[in-house]
């Protein structure tokens, strides 16, 4: 039997609350083919964890880092601080301030430690960029990622015309 290759990402999050919101990244690198790991790894509570895996990375064979967290949301900046890997920061949305909070602390990043941000909560657009970034030195994975969006928009309508309704009556 082979041994699973080594994942090229690494999707991180302070709090194992975060796993529905971080799943979305994982149903596309999944979808893609692209082999990854799911981790709790928090700035505050863990610290030595997250520095541990941020230094061990570019050893360990990751590529790229999705980084999830609410609230003060230092996880992925911090990471990115350790790291020449590409971190995407995903926002994740806590009951206050709906995620605004997470936003502006991942987004507001000093010259020299960039995190690439997604919108709250859209970890999915986190997993398509992981993709993308993957799919310039892996094809296939482009190719993978190609054919997972043509089927995701496959059932969006184009023309609505016959839907409006637009009777006399209606006017």
């Amino acid at each position: 039997m082979s041994e699973p290759p080594l994942p090229l990402v690494g999707i991180i999050m302070g709090s194992e609350s975060d796993l529905p919101v971080l799943k979305q990244a994982a149903i596309v690198l999944k979808a893609c083919e692209i082999p990854f790991e799911i981790k709790v790894v928090s700035a505050h509570r863990t610290p030595e964890r997250m520095m541990d895996y941020a230094k061990s990375a570019i050893q360990r064979g990751l590529e790229v880092i999705i980084a999830g967290a609410g609230g003060a949301a230092h996880l992925p900046g911090m990471v990115a601080s350790m790291t020449s890997l590409p971190v995407i920061g995903v926002p994740v949305q806590l009951k206050t301030l709906e995620g605004l909070d997470s936003l502006l602390s991942i987004v507001q990043m000093p010259g020299g430690v960039p995190v690439a941000t997604m919108g709250i909560n859209n970890a999915k657009n986190a997993g398509i960029l992981a993709a993308r970034i993957l799919g310039i030195k892996y094809p296939w994975f482009r190719e993978n990622l190609e054919g997972f969006i043509a089927k995701s928009w496959e059932n969006i309508p184009y023309d609505l015309t016959d839907r409006l309704n637009l009777k006399e009556d209606n006017l």
